[in-house]
This record gives structure tokens, sequence and C-alpha cells, in this order.
């Protein structure tokens, strides 16, 4: 098959790229650099079957004209990162919705099948824990821009169902549990690549708020496992799917694991929220999904545990 991937120079895009050349698929990344890297695709520059452009969704024309070339369209090009949706909310609402409206526009037009990635942060507030995708959503108001994000993601997912029930384009929607794994950074406030690089630099690790705070998190290469399946499946068109792991871990606790873990005799500080994002910032007090849904649709069952991806992501890390 031939796959466009918007955002492919990011670090799940990247995997996923690498992953299906390895498959015998031909990949075109449209990326424009903004929160991706050039570094994470340049092993891959030169096989065969792969070509990138640095560019916009927003270039209408160009992402035609790719479209139209391509078979699947995985659309990953977003604004990412807490860090980044606290300090520019205008552009997370904007990069988000507008990106999937003209994915979703051009990709209608041949009906090509088009899989967006959505977000655990939908779920927002809720505590009706593990999180399964007919759960309600419950958001923050309006004024905590904290929530834009998943606003934003929200969005997107009424958009590209809109579209499969009122114009029948194939639409898969995949809702990412914290997915971590070698190449991912820590600069728009990804927990795991902060608390290693911190640990392994002796500095202190940063937990924000008081830690109580638990996460589920998901080694990348089961979700390009996932995504890969998925798109062969066709119960999963028209439908939103959870991709994570259940394996709970309060955010203190994960600092310990990874201080144990690098061998670093670095101290754990704790960090107001108010201190580290803004005045009444918000979180979720615990994300763990509920993989029914994936296991009885394609049998996924996540294969790494959080001591694999922390092993590989120190591993990453040491490397640089």
């Amino acid at each position: 098959m031939r796959i466009l991937i918007t955002g492919g120079a990011g670090f799940i895009g990247s995997h996923l790229s690498e992953a299906l050349l390895d498959a015998g698929h031909e990949v075109s990344i449209l990326d424009n650099l903004s929160t991706g890297s050039i570094d994470n695709i340049a092993h891959l520059k030169a096989r065969p079957g792969f070509t990138y452009h640095i560019d916009s969704v927003n270039n209408e024309p160009l992402l035609a004209e790719l479209i139209d070339h391509a078979d699947v369209v995985f659309h990953f090009a977003a604004a990412v990162g807490v860090k980044l949706i606290v300090e520019q909310p205008v552009h997370t609402i904007e990069t988000n919705v507008h990106g999937t409206e003209v994915v979703l526009k051009h990709a209608n037009k041949k009906k090509k099948l088009v899989v967006i990635a959505s977000t655990s942060e939908v779920y927002g507030k809720s505590g009706n824990v593990p999180f399964s995708e007919d759960s309600d959503l419950v958001m923050g108001p309006t004024p905590k821009h904290r929530w834009a994000y998943a606003c934003s993601k929200a969005i997107d997912e009424f958009l590209a169902l809109a579209y499969w029930k009122e114009r029948k384009l194939p639409v898969i929607i995949v809702r990412f549990f914290n997915t971590v794994g070698p190449r991912q950074t820590g600069q728009y406030g990804m927990v795991i690549p902060n608390f290693v690089r911190q640990a392994i630099a002796g500095e202190p690790v940063t937990v924000f708020g008081d830690g109580t705070q638990s996460r589920s998190f998901t080694h990348v290469a089961d979700v390009v496992r996932a995504l890969i399946t998925l798109i062969t499946e066709p119960r999963a068109v028209g439908q939103v799917i959870n991709i994570g792991n259940t394996e709970e871990i309060s955010i203190r606790a994960l600092a310990e694991r990874i201080l144990a873990a690098t061998g670093s005799a670095s101290p754990i500080r704790l960090i107001p929220y108010d201190e580290a994002y803004e005045s009444g910032f918000e979180d979720m007090p615990r994300r763990v999904p509920d993989l029914t849904k994936i296991h009885q649709m394609i049998g996924y069952e996540p294969r790494h545990t959080l001591d694999d991806i922390l092993r590989d992501v120190i591993e990453s890390f040491r490397k640089r």
C-alpha cells in the first residue's frame, strides 16, 4: 500500500514509517517540523519507497496531491504536549481543528481511509476509570487553557465521525494513552523522557503536583503494531478505539523507578502546578484505558511492560 503520514517526522510517525517500510509499503511524510525533527527520519531517507516533504497540511495543493497518491492517510500532524498547549492555546486549537478539517476534506474526494490520531486527554476529568470508548467526556471550564487540547481533539473526532456518517468517508479514530519510546523528547512536557534526562544528568527529578496522579504508559512498538493491524480490519472503520497499556503507576512512583533504573542519586523535587504551568492548572488524576474493544477487534495485547519502556528510553538517552 501507499501510505501518507502527516506529522510523520514526529515521534510516533517516524516509528510507524519505519515499520511500514519494513513491511514493504511505500511511505510519504508531510511535516513542517514544528514539533517533529528531521533527525527522526534521517535513517529512512535512502530507503526505497520513502519520500518526505517539509511543509504544512495548510499547503492544500500539496496535501491534495499527496492524498491522491495514497491508499491510507495517517493524520498525526497536531500541536502536542501540555507545555505547548498552555503556552500557545491559539496555535493548539487552530492547528488541530483546521489541520484535521483540510485532511478530511481532501481525503473525502476519493474516499481514502483516514486514521485520526486522538488522545486519552479527551476523557478529561472523568472518574470512570478505566476509560472505555463510550465513556462520557468531562472537560474543565473554558478559562482553563489546559483543556483546549482535549476539546480540539474531541472536535476532530466529531468531525471525522460526521464525515463517515454523512459522506461515507472511511475513518478510524485512535485514542493514544501516553505513548513512550526511543526518539521521544521531553521538550513539550513528556514525563518519562524528562525524568530520564534529569536522572542521567544528576539533576533534580521534577514531579509536578503532589505526584499522586497516575498514568499508564504504552511502548511505541505496541502502538505501531496496533495501527498497522487496524487499517486492514474492516470493523475498525467508523470506530473510536483506545490504544494503550493498563499497567498504572503514580508519577511519584515513576520517578522513583527511573532513579533506581538509572542508578541516579538525583533528588525528587515537587513543583506546584501553578509554578510548572499556570495559575489554576488542572490535571487528570488518573488515565487508564479499557482495552476490551481493541482486544476483541484485532486481538491486541501490549507486549511491553513499563520496565521494558524505561529500559529502552534510558538506553536511547545514553546513546545520544
